[in-house]
């Protein structure tokens, strides 16, 4: 009997359908999320999460330091509603004449929210100098009221954090 359901056509097609109906959500809703970087000479680009429907494009430019982040806003007509700006150079205090070099990215965070109107992002970004062997890492101050409100919002970026990876290199 067992031979005969693994050489008819019919039992493979069956269990095909099943494995595809279990694969499609029959387990469970699945959330799949996804960031983005690139970079070329003398910028780089990442996204990530605000909250749960909408994410930021994060800027860095390696001449000025600055880091510009832009949140389209909910009626997509009205464009980018959301900027956010800080500058890398400033707060790791990086001389601009050293030829820093740059690496961004960004990572998930559940910082602890307040009862405020503003509240941080679901994501950070993370900018490192590898020069200077320094980190930071930087949140949007998030106005969810704001933004379903079609809102514009600008904003300084909130350092959470600066910190060094390993000693300068020597030149």
């Amino acid at each position: 009997m067992f031979a005969r359901l693994v050489k008819s056509p019919v039992s493979w097609v069956a269990l095909g359908l099943i494995g595809g109906w279990l694969l499609s959500g029959a387990l469970g809703p699945q959330t799949i999320e996804g960031v983005s970087t690139d970079r070329i000479e003398t910028f780089a680009m990442a996204t990530g999460p605000v909250d749960n429907d909408f994410e930021a494009v994060y800027l860095l430019d390696f001449l000025t330091g600055d880091i510009t982040a832009a949140v389209v806003g909910k009626n997509h007509q009205h464009g980018f509603t959301a900027r956010f700006t800080a500058n890398v150079m400033n707060d790791m205090q990086i001389d601009p004449t050293a030829n820093p070099k740059f690496l961004m990215v960004t990572g998930m965070a559940n910082i602890r929210r307040g009862g405020g109107q503003l509240q941080p992002s679901a994501s950070l970004v993370y900018v490192a100098e590898v020069t200077q062997g320094k980190i930071a890492a930087y949140a949007i101050p998030w106005a969810p009221q704001l933004h379903n409100a079609g809102k514009p919002m600008q904003s300084q970026m909130v350092l959470i954090a600066v910190a060094p990876f390993r000693g300068p290199t020597a030149r």
